[in-house]
């Protein structure tokens, strides 16, 4: 690990001391500075809101957009707690799980698991949830920055997911896990690349939407639940959701197939609205007109 790195590393352990609700008090403080100071993040949180909620009046959209964006900074925060600890006390914070059976039937039928976990909640903490249960490989894109991969590795410890590239070696290797009845994890609501998706209904709008999901679905038969780890008020921990696909999922029809992958974020988002990722483009494409400019 670069020492630069790793003195990063040094700083989580240091920041993960302080209690969750502190840390979340001064994410929420950082969100509401990056909206006083009408940051780019602001700006795509609030062009997406206004598309997904286009009836709310001027008041509403404000307090939204404030809780969105306090959310926002806590999950930035929140990751000293998770990446600063041992993973098993990190777990600790896990104060419910609902769907539980969904996952320990879907493992029990040895058919392979696909976990969908979007953009929502503290999804490194459902990480490690996962991987206490079964080994698990997730399809991941490198980050920028090459040596922040050291970080990760040595963060997640024991229980790091094995991580698959997005690309063809890494997706055979997805298909070869399901097939032997492993498990596997994918953010449903990544953007893909240009030609590598279809157009489907995300909250009403237009979305480029993947077709890896559904595919897998559909070759495999695997079974397909979504997850996420809801934040909990006060810094009192997370609540963990298992929740069954919609019908559809793995129909041959991509655009039926991927109308239900995003239902099926649509049905997580709708039980922890502001703690989803909406500083992201989803909106945006090379074939229509960006509403982010």
């Amino acid at each position: 690990m670069r020492p630069d790195i790793y003195l990063l590393y040094l700083l989580l352990r240091l920041f993960g001391l302080l209690p969750l609700r502190a840390l979340h008090a001064l994410g929420a403080g950082i969100g509401r500075l990056s909206l006083a100071l009408r940051s780019g993040t602001a700006h795509t949180t609030s062009v997406n809101l206004k598309l997904v909620r286009p009836s709310l009046d001027e008041g509403a959209h404000a307090a939204l957009l404030r809780q969105v964006m306090e959310d926002s900074g806590r999950s930035a925060t929140e990751i000293a707690k998770i990446w600063g600890n041992d993973a098993e006390r990190a777990l600790d914070m896990v104060r419910e799980v609902r769907g539980e059976a969904l996952f320990d039937a879907a493992l029990a039928s040895g058919k392979g698991v696909i976990i969908a976990a979007p953009h929502l909640g503290c999804w490194e903490l459902l990480n490690y949830w996962l991987c206490r249960k079964t080994s698990m490989a997730i399809l991941y894109r490198p980050p920028r920055i090459a040596a922040i991969e050291g970080l990760l590795r040595k963060a997640r410890g024991a229980l790091a997911p094995e991580q698959v590239r997005a690309e063809g070696a890494g997706v055979r290797t997805l298909y070869k896990r399901l097939a032997a009845g492993g498990t596997v994890g994918i953010l449903p609501d990544q953007k893909p690349r240009a030609g590598e998706g279809e157009v489907a209904p995300f909250f009403g709008q237009n979305a480029l939407t993947m077709v890896l999901l559904p595919r897998l679905a559909a070759r495999t038969g695997a079974t397909v639940l979504f997850a996420f780890a809801e934040r909990l008020p006060r810094g009192e921990g997370y609540r963990i959701h298992l929740q069954p696909a919609p019908d559809g999922l793995a129909d041959a029809d991509l655009s039926v197939a991927c109308r239900a992958l995003n239902q099926g974020v649509e049905n997580c988002v709708e039980l922890a609205f502001s703690q989803y990722q909406w500083h992201y483009k989803r909106y945006s494409s090379d074939t229509w007109r960006s509403p982010y400019d």
